[in-house]
């Protein structure tokens, strides 16, 4: 019995209350309850497209749904139903009309997707209420498809083949055993990959090929002549390699063997397979010659490849520099050069001028404006009081001369009133006992200072 614990089914599948409801078939008037209807289509659709994720598969066919979505016994009854809405909705699409859709020149592969009878071509109305859907009918789902083109072309770039645009249909099929599980998803894939213009394909000697889009292009190219004949150059090395390494391991076969005989003492049975080891290794020389002759050949349509490359990009560049040039003379140019060089020439003076700074006339024009302002600024009242005298001060016990007195040379006492009253007098005398108390405290609170000795 299928459960959700393999993560092939939601975690909902074991619930058996909700598994009866959507186990029951679709009310066939769908506005009866919309929201259930719509709830119940979400739930099989995503069921449908995660099972085939699960299962790397690509295709579905209402058979095939009946059997892996059996629970208890019971298989789905809507699922006609499902299959004609995720139809109309273009999440899955009939394989033959799939097919058909891309190029009728497919026909010719016949890998199990187009062994169909030719009714099955014809664009049949799928999608109507009343026509029911038949058990093998096989359809694609568009997500898987695109996720699976996306891989292959990765798969390609990104491996060993790469270098190659043209690979064969049993080449590609090993390349893609890790992303296509067999051969119909991978004829459904390449199908996408033609849609989206990204491979082509075409039969060659009856042998079917398929060039890819190469790096650069945006769509792929159709197999030319050319295209061909790599094709068969790079056929024919690999099968000259392939020849020169088994011809290579029979010639250390008989080499081996005429070792053997040799211990054994059958000189002539030894001599006859050295004789074979020689014919082998001609062969495979011979081979070997060819092989790189092949190589040389393929190594040259590569660089010459390159080289076509290289030639576009330069055609390219000289159109992209051609038209850049397109308003642009020598005279405009001669013309903007000497018009930078005048303002390049107008800028030095202006830097010039800036950094010279102020001539010494100007400063000595600037002091003496300072000195007259510094006379203008002196008070008139200075002029009133009396000179400085000039004269020596007399020392105590000397004699004075006449005239040179220190008293002498003091100015007058004044003798008019002074405009002090007594109140003022009394305040100012107050004022000076108190700042006097004051110092003797702050004296005898701070320590006494040593003098410290001279050095």
């Amino acid at each position: 019995m299928s459960n959700a614990a393999d993560g092939a089914f939601p975690a909902e599948w074991d619930d058996d209350e909700r598994m009866n409801v959507m186990f029951s078939d679709f009310n066939e008037n769908r506005e009866v309850n919309t929201t259930d209807w719509d709830s119940k289509m979400d739930f099989w659709a995503a069921v449908i497209v995660g099972g085939c994720r699960h299962r790397a598969s690509v295709r579905v066919s209402l058979q095939e749904l009946n059997r892996t979505l059996r629970r208890k016994e019971r298989s789905p009854l809507g699922l006609e139903t499902v299959l004609r809405s995720m139809a109309r909705c273009g999440t899955i699409q009939r394989e033959s009309d799939f097919a058909a859709s891309v190029d009728c020149g497919w026909l010719y592969w016949g890998v199990g997707l187009l062994l169909v009878k030719p009714l099955k071509w014809t664009f049949s109305s799928l999608v109507g209420s009343h026509h029911r859907v038949p058990l093998d009918a096989s359809f694609v789902v568009m997500e898987l498809v695109k996720e699976k083109a996306s891989e292959l072309l990765e798969v390609y770039r990104s491996g060993g083949f790469a270098s190659r645009s043209v690979l064969s249909f049993q080449e590609l099929r090993t390349l893609s055993s890790d992303v296509c599980a067999d051969e119909s998803t991978l004829c459904v894939v390449l199908l996408q990959l033609q849609r989206d213009k990204q491979v082509t394909v075409s039969l060659h000697d009856g042998e079917k090929i398929v060039k890819f889009c190469q790096a650069g292009q945006n769509s792929v190219c159709p197999v030319s002549d050319v295209d061909l004949g790599i094709y068969q150059l790079q056929r024919s090395e690999v099968l000259l390699g392939e020849r020169v390494d088994k011809l290579g391991l029979e010639a250390d076969k008989f080499k081996e063997e005429a070792r053997t005989h040799l211990r054994e003492g059958k000189k002539s049975q030894a001599l006859r397979s050295l004789r074979a080891c020689k014919r082998v290794e001609r062969r495979s020389d011979s081979l070997f010659v060819q092989l790189e002759s092949i190589r040389g050949i393929l190594d040259r349509i590569a660089q010459s490849q390159t080289d076509q490359m290289v030639m576009q990009a330069y055609q390219a560049g000289v159109s992209a520099l051609r038209l850049s040039l397109k308003d642009v003379t020598v005279e405009r140019a001669e013309s903007l050069v000497d018009q930078i060089q005048e303002l390049c020439d107008t800028q030095d003076e202006v830097n010039q001028t800036l950094s010279s700074g102020v001539t010494s006339a100007d400063t000595d024009e600037l002091e003496e404006e300072l000195k007259s302002l510094l006379d203008e600024s002196k008070p008139d009242s200075i002029s009133s009081y009396p000179e400085v005298p000039t004269s020596r001060l007399r020392i105590p016990g000397e004699p004075s001369a006449a005239g040179t007195d220190a008293l002498s040379s003091l100015p007058a006492v004044p003798y008019g009133p002074l405009d002090v009253t007594a109140e003022q007098l009394e305040e100012e005398l107050k004022q000076l006992t108190l700042t006097d108390l004051d110092f003797q405290q702050k004296k005898m609170t701070s320590p006494a200072k040593r003098c410290e000795p001279a050095q």
